[in-house]
């Protein structure tokens, strides 16, 4: 175990202080959490203006934040964002003299560059490590080209890195299935999540605003907080609740501001005629956000592509009844603490039925469950714990 300060740049992420994304969520809490004295972080984080005549520098949970700005450049200025922040950190590491340093790579978009920098890294005396983060080729929001460039750019990734960490058991068994001709050398470490209740109260005058502005009254309602796209399996989720019974509403908390998807999930189930079907915008109030999820009488999870769910892991931390689509990555991070879907509005509408029938008691054992899922295995006290144990044994 190292005895001196390890540097650890991370490279991926839109930065800290974060405001939504996985892996901002994670850099923060990362970062926050820290227990070991011998590391020093560095985050890659970014500006939206354009043209920032030159990079800034800050401090936030400890740790040096260095800030680019993007390029207007569609789906490829994250590409030119992870190239740029690699090139400061070759410099800062040169300039600062900095021995056996780690850089970090969140999500695999820079494949065709990668090896280049390994290789540049290497001579510094440096590893690079890479979260390969879920199926981002699988996603449907990306056209074909982008998809084929996505998967590709996974695989040089892959070859190259001195180790990767998945942040699902799944995950990391596909990277050990299509890529076992590289012999890749893994680590299984999730997303975390915090138990601690929000600290609103019921009648804090944000939270009922925000129930009187949407119509919606506590503990009457299904909820599903995320990202407003296919893979997400809105359509599904929104077919099966408009097929039950329920009297209760769905309150969907996703940005469909300009959002080609909404108009076409418009077209194909007619949502608008159902009154219980309420698009409420976003929520960047956490400890608002928390007490809604508290709040709601059960959590519609779709998630179909990806690793470890930062929302699911969420959900399961301060909603009693959690109903899943029924996926490999969902079922590890649920196990017996959630209820399941197979993907089908008939089989969701059944489901739904059925936990409208189930007893308090019923309900809050399944809470239970969540939650000791939750301690056990994805605290952010665990998951740091195990991030530096990780980052500290780099180089032994």
């Amino acid at each position: 175990m190292k005895n001196t300060t390890q540097h650890v740049f991370i490279i991926g992420s839109k930065g800290i202080p974060s405001n939504y994304g996985g892996f901002e969520s994670f850099v923060d809490r990362l970062t926050y959490y820290r227990k070991s004295d011998l590391i020093k972080y560095h985050v890659a984080c970014v500006a939206e203006q354009d043209n920032m005549p030159q990079v800034t520098e800050t401090e936030y949970n400890g740790a040096h934040c260095f800030t680019l700005s993007w390029k207007k450049l569609g789906p490829a200025r994250a590409i030119v964002y992870d190239l740029e922040a690699m090139q400061y950190c070759i410099r800062y590491i040169k300039k600062h003299n900095i021995s056996e340093p780690l850089i970090y790579v969140l999500a695999c978009r820079i494949g065709p560059f990668f090896r280049h920098y390994v290789k540049k890294i290497h001579k510094l005396g440096g590893k690079v490590y890479v979260n390969p983060d879920g199926h981002e080729w699988k996603r449907a929001k990306w056209s074909a080209p982008v998809r084929k460039y996505w998967k590709f750019s996974e695989r040089l990734m892959v070859k190259s890195a001195d180790y990767l960490i998945c942040d699902s058991k799944n995950i990391e068994r596909y990277i050990h299935e299509d890529y076992k001709q590289y012999d890749p050398k893994t680590t299984f470490i999730a997303y975390g999540a915090e138990l601690t209740p929000s600290v609103l109260a019921k009648e804090d005058e944000k939270l009922t605003g925000w129930y009187d502005k949407h119509g919606v009254r506590p503990y009457r309602y299904y909820l599903s907080v995320g990202r407003f796209v296919p893979e997400n399996n809105f359509e599904t989720m929104i077919k099966g609740f408009m097929a039950s019974d329920t009297d209760k509403d769905f309150v969907l908390i996703t940005n469909v501001e300009n959002n080609s998807f909404y108009e076409e999930l418009l077209k194909k189930t007619g949502f608008d005629a159902d009154k219980r079907i309420k698009f409420v915008g976003t929520v960047y109030d956490k400890e608002l956000l928390k007490k809604i999820r508290e709040q709601a009488y059960g959590y519609f999870h779709g998630h179909e592509v990806g690793g470890t769910n930062p929302s699911l892991l969420e959900s399961l931390g301060s909603t009693d009844l959690n109903l899943l689509l029924n996926v490999g990555f969902n079922r590890e991070v649920g196990e017996d603490g959630a209820i399941y879907w197979d993907k089908s509005p008939e089989a969701l509408a059944q489901l739904i039925h059925e936990a409208d029938r189930m007893s308090t008691e019923e309900i809050a054992e399944m809470g239970r469950k969540a939650k000791l899922r939750i301690s056990t295995a994805y605290s952010w006290d665990y998951i740091v714990d195990r991030y530096e144990g990780v980052f500290l044994q780099a180089f032994d």
